[in-house]
């Protein structure tokens, strides 16, 4: 019998969505109740917490947990938590709600019945502070502070009820609850998985972590993000198909599971992997594969920065430990994938280094003959080649600080 890690700070998850009966009659009592419009990060959150994926929160949080994550990664209760999960309104939305009072929570995109909250609290908020802690900079020109500091005046907190997962479950068969992936575990036989965190197609480099980290565990976990991502950023679904591609063709398949989970990346670098850490823990995983730059964006974090927070935090903050594995690349001289504690050819030339974000631009503009055929499998290539070719519209995107051309939009 598998012994999978225990959810995060509890004995069992702790998932809040309804079913059934309470469901149905919490939604008819929430038509009753006034209305908050929550964010697409906001209705992300929420759904984490109805899968029990963001146990053992019971809701958005209030000042004291806000203010203890940013300066301390803990919750007011002690718990370890490293990035805030809050809800915001307008002050005209905070003066109408009392504490004790209940609300109706709406995704502000699609006009969906999310959830409901009991207000426990509501509070404002210093957002540079958050940017400074959580993503080291204010700067806006990063996606995650952007998404901050457009956040209303006020916080409200309290515990909530979770009615739906959007069209999350219809859209994406990879889509899992926590307690789904631990029962496939546990079918398995698996104790260890190592989770393999995609926002991206699955390249060569990818594909080297994660048979690294295959040689010292049951088995692997390639979770994806399926929520919202920023401009430019693949498609969820062509992603999917391409590590399926890999996974058909390159991997023992008995020793690999594929699913999606619904949060919207802030890009937080280091923070970010925690955050990725504690769900991982609650989905059944024991290891985190840690590569470079995880959850970064631009030049905002050193490359291992992410991997060195792990060794900051207290050693009890975590079930789960990490997996840090160096800068892998092609070497043409060892002839294979490689990690620099493993190469020791330095001449030019020698390695081989290329981006996702520079692959889309070559992809983009049409120069297939440059994309070298040690970056990726060329099953992989073949679906990124068709994506890109049912694109049009220019949009600008940066490459190591260079504007360049990427295509978007379905023609």
């Amino acid at each position: 019998m598998a012994k999978l890690v225990k959810p995060h700070g509890s004995d069992e998850l702790i998932p809040l969505l309804l079913e059934g009966d309470e469901l149905e009659a919490e939604k008819k009592r929430a038509e009753s109740l006034p209305k908050v419009m929550m964010t697409s990060r906001e209705t992300s959150d929420l759904i984490m917490m109805g899968i029990g994926a963001f146990t053992p929160l019971e809701g958005f949080m209030g000042y004291d947990d806000w203010k203890g994550v940013c300066a301390d990664y803990k919750m007011a209760s002690g718990l370890f938590w490293p990035i805030p999960i809050t809800l915001s309104v307008s002050a005209e939305t905070a003066d109408s709600l009392s504490a004790g009072s209940e609300a109706a929570l709406y995704d502000d995109d699609s006009g969906e019945l999310m959830g409901t909250m009991e207000v426990a609290e509501k509070y404002q908020i210093d957002k540079e502070y958050e940017c400074k802690q959580v993503f080291r900079t204010n700067d806006t020109e990063h996606p995650g502070v952007q998404k901050v500091m457009s956040q209303l005046d006020y916080n409200i907190a309290g515990p909530v009820k979770v009615l739906s997962e959007s069209s999350y479950p219809k859209e994406f068969e990879i889509y899992q609850r926590p307690s789904e992936s631990r029962k496939i575990f546990e079918d398995k036989g698996w104790d260890t998985i190592a989770a393999l965190q995609l926002r991206n197609p699955m390249h060569r480099s990818h594909e080297y972590l994660a048979k690294i980290a295959l040689e010292v565990s049951d088995g692997l976990y390639i979770h994806q993000l399926i929520g919202k991502l920023k401009a430019g950023d693949i498609p969820a679904d062509v992603r999917v198909k391409c590590i399926q591609a890999l996974v058909d063709n390159y991997f023992i398949k008995e020793s690999v599971v594929q699913g999606g989970y619904p949060m919207e990346m802030r890009y937080a670098g280091p923070r970010e992997a925690l955050l990725h850490a504690v769900f991982r823990q609650n989905f059944g995983c024991s290891h985190l594969i840690v590569g470079r730059d995880h959850a970064g964006v631009g030049d905002y974090y050193g490359p291992f920065d992410a991997q060195k927070i792990f060794f900051e935090i207290p050693a009890d903050a975590l079930e789960l430990q990490p997996l840090p594995i160096d800068w892998t690349f092609w070497c043409f001289k060892c002839n294979g994938m490689v990690s620099m504690k493993t190469c020791p050819h330095t001449t030019k030339g020698d390695r081989l280094f290329l981006s996702g974000t520079m692959l889309r631009k070559l992809l983009s503009e049409g120069k297939l003959n440059e994309i070298p055929p040690e970056f990726s499998r060329p099953e992989v290539l073949e679906i990124l080649k068709e994506y890109y070719a049912g694109l049009t519209e220019k949009v600008e995107v940066k490459v190591h600080g260079f504007a360049t051309g990427e295509a978007k939009g379905k023609k």
